[in-house]
């Protein structure tokens, strides 16, 4: 047996270093190992390991307090582990391997579940719904059962002394263990552990009631936030079914060979990106039809009901989705010299792609697009193009564009969908023949049809879609810290939260309802808080900003309703011809800083999310204002949902109008006790539209805005209109 020595964890590990806590490969298999010989204080030092090889060894348990933060997988398998209780330190566990391990249970396998939250890959298969499933729906009707016995037989002693909560935590206990009964018989080992879990927790929930809000959640929230894009829509447009796509097409065999093998179910094309030529890129020419996206131009108070005709388009029949190959055709459009002046960042025009033009016509400027959102970068990635990769959708097609060339790398068409919401997410995809998982940048997209599509743009692949609403999507966004968790907003005034899990090599996936809830209006935009994205959700409405409790278990039920609404001082100035409540822009800017828009206003509230939410509601109306910090000076217009996005790397704020204009805001200098000085803060540049021309056309006129979006860095800025055009701004 060969003993643990500092020297020897730096010969085994990688990269090749000198010290611990560089280390982030670690292989200890095979060398007879048992737990004793792990020793915590010297393992403690390795700070940044993610991969870690302990199998075939004779360890029984797992050295307990062993925190390693970095750590996402271990591999345990062929060892004689017993205890697996012993590994909950290990909470950023994502993949898992015990296999080979005799005394492992059934039981015990949920007891990981539940134990490491962040577990993904169990024994090379993706356990993503199946754990969530346990975590929260299977803990919550352990609750509701172990509370029922509570109620029936049990209450606090008067007064509460040590002695006699001991007493009574120990008889509370074995009267949950005895009397819950729920689940298979042969998980009841897991069912009698986790119901003790519940029972202690809730008596100490009692004895011990949670603080009023003001005293705890200021501290959870000093965080900075997903940026919100998704914007709303106006009425469903009749379904056009003109256009159908071969159903069924082999591979090209120009395609090289792809680390995962395509869908059973759908088979794709490999895209071209389009032959570029100085200027602006469109779509390929091919004969008009008819619009069926109505423009945007009227006021608020005269569309107060745009999805009338969903129902409609319920039942049109299954079409079948492949991503098209984008043809090498342009159009050309040239574009003029846009005067910059002295700012802190300066961004000039790149390109004007008309890439969702109906039966790929150029001369159609009729299709709305609705949203846009830079791919995010795995963390797993050092590849710098990525964030320069930006998703659009709008008809009935979704856009993958590279903002440096402006070529169209993937298209995805759906005959009669119309896309209104996209949203970038980050899932883990197992490869078989226990090779590790590999993190994998998925797209979902939704529209009038109330269906999530799911698409691994990589491999060229629409692997998936499921029913989220009988009406149609109006947003969709996706748990930054937790990626298979997927929120969607609808036409029926629900949000409802969903774990699309992974996928395995055959896009084998699996999509469960966690959650449910109720608005009074449908949700415009979702916004989560930035490092505690499971504990609260902000939803813009038509008629006001609501916050949610999303929190998982804790004694709360999946179906809930609004927690508090949050006001604004432009409110008090309503009367029966001006109604400011429609929130119709929301975005966080930084750590604490929320950016939000309320149609008709004609500027932008800065506000902090800690200090307002911070505040008791109103017992009635469950209402709460907005600590407003400043006023940013903006357009004064009626046209609604006009965009508005942050760029929090960079502390900037674009809001679109219905000019095509970008007003851009650097706020470089803004304290929490800076409130209103009687004058909004002014724009720090306004980007002018353009004016792109097309040749034998005249100029297109500034649009409506209806979605922006950045990268992190701010190296590239997009800008969708409802006049069929994508504008990418380049940072100079």
């Amino acid at each position: 047996m060969e003993k643990i020595t500092e020297k020897l964890l730096l010969e085994k590990g990688s990269p090749k270093t000198t010290k611990l806590d560089k280390i982030k490969t670690l292989n200890l298999s095979k060398l007879q190992l048992k737990h004793q010989d792990l020793p915590v204080k010297l393992l403690s030092g390795l700070r940044s390991l993610e991969r870690w090889d302990l199998s075939g060894n004779r360890i029984q348990e797992f050295p307990k307090n062993l925190e390693l933060p970095a750590l996402r997988y271990l591999d345990l398998s062929d060892n004689q582990m017993e205890d697996v209780t012993t590994l909950e330190s290990l909470s950023g566990l994502e993949e898992l391997k015990l296999e080979d391990n005799l005394y492992i249970t059934v039981s015990d396998n949920h007891k990981l579940m539940v134990l490491l939250p962040k577990l993904r890959m169990y024994n090379g298969k993706d356990i993503s719904t199946s754990a969530n499933h346990l975590r929260f729906v299977y803990s919550e009707n352990l609750r509701t059962r172990t509370i029922a016995v509570w109620e029936k037989s049990f209450t606090l002693p008067d007064p509460v002394t040590a002695e006699k909560l001991s007493t009574l935590e120990k008889n509370f206990v074995n009267a949950a263990r005895q009397q819950v009964k729920y689940g298979p018989s042969s998980v009841s080992d897991f069912t009698k552990w986790r119901v003790e879990i519940i029972a202690k927790e809730y008596l100490l929930s009692l004895v011990e009631p949670k603080k009023e809000p003001e005293s705890n959640e200021v501290t959870e929230t000093k965080d900075n936030c997903e940026i919100s894009t998704p914007t709303k829509r106006k009425q469903t447009p009749i379904v056009d079914a003109n256009v159908r796509l071969t159903p069924r097409k082999k591979l090209r065999t120009d395609l090289p060979d792809s680390p995962v093998p395509a869908s059973p179910r759908k088979t794709t094309l490999r895209l071209k990106p389009q032959t570029l030529t100085d200027g602006v890129r469109l779509s390929p020419r091919k004969p008009e039809r008819t619009p069926s996206t109505p423009k945007r131009g009227r006021p608020r108070k005269d569309t107060p009901k745009r999805a009338s005709n969903i129902e409609d388009t319920a039942q049109i029949e299954q079409e079948e989705n492949i991503i098209r190959k984008v043809s090498s055709a342009t159009t050309k459009y040239v574009m003029p010299i846009v005067k910059s002046c002295s700012k802190p960042l300066r961004l000039k025009p790149l390109h004007v792609l008309q890439c969702h033009s109906k039966q790929d016509n150029p001369d159609d400027l009729s299709t709305q697009l609705w949203a846009c959102a830079f791919q995010p970068l795995p963390d797993s990635t050092d590849d710098s193009a990525g964030s320069r990769l930006v998703a659009t959708c709008g008809g009935d097609s979704v856009c993958v564009i590279d903002c440096e060339t402006g070529m169209v790398m993937k298209k995805y068409n759906v005959s009669g969908e119309e896309f209104f919401s996209l949203a970038w997410s980050t899932v883990l995809m197992s490869r078989g023949g226990g090779a590790p998982a590999q993190h994998c940048s998925i797209l979902a997209a939704g529209g009038k049809r109330g269906l999530v599509k799911l698409i691994h743009p990589r491999n060229n692949v629409a692997y998936g879609e499921f029913r989220a609403s009988g009406k149609a999507l109006s947003v969709l966004r996706f748990n930054h810290q937790q990626g298979n968790f997927l929120f969607t907003g609808s036409y029926d005034n629900k949000i409802v939260m969903w774990d699309i899990g992974g996928v395995d090599s055959q896009y084998n996936y699996k999509v469960v309802q966690l959650m449910l809830l109720e608005t009074s209006a449908t949700p415009l935009h979702i916004c989560l808080p930035p490092k505690s994205p499971g504990t609260h959700l902000l939803t813009a409405c038509e008629d006001g900003l609501h916050c949610f409790n999303t929190q998982l278990g804790n004694n709360s039920t999946t179906k809930r309703s609004k927690e508090m609404e949050i006001t604004f001082p432009i409110y008090k100035k309503e009367d029966k011809d001006h109604d400011y409540h429609t929130v119709d822009g929301l975005s966080f800017l930084a750590n604490d800083i929320v950016a939000s828009k309320n149609h008709l206003h004609g500027s932008i509230y800065l506000w902090s999310w800690s200090r307002t939410k911070a505040q008791r509601p109103d017992k009635k109306s469950r209402t709460v204002c907005a600590v407003v910090l400043a006023e940013l000076q903006w357009a004064n217009t009626e046209i609604p949902y006009l965009a508005l996005n942050t760029c929090p790397g960079q502390v900037y704020v674009v809001c679109g109008d219905d000019k095509g204009r970008l007003w851009t805001y650097h706020i470089t200098d803004l304290q929490n006790n800076r409130l209103q000085s009687g004058k909004p803060i002014q724009p720090t540049e306004v980007l002018e539209w353009p004016m792109p021309l097309k040749k034998g056309h005249s100029q297109v006129e500034g649009p409506s805005i209806n979605s922006v979006a950045m990268d992190p860095e701010l190296r590239y800025l997009v800008a969708l209109s409802d006049k069929n055009m994508v504008i990418v701004w380049k940072r100079d």
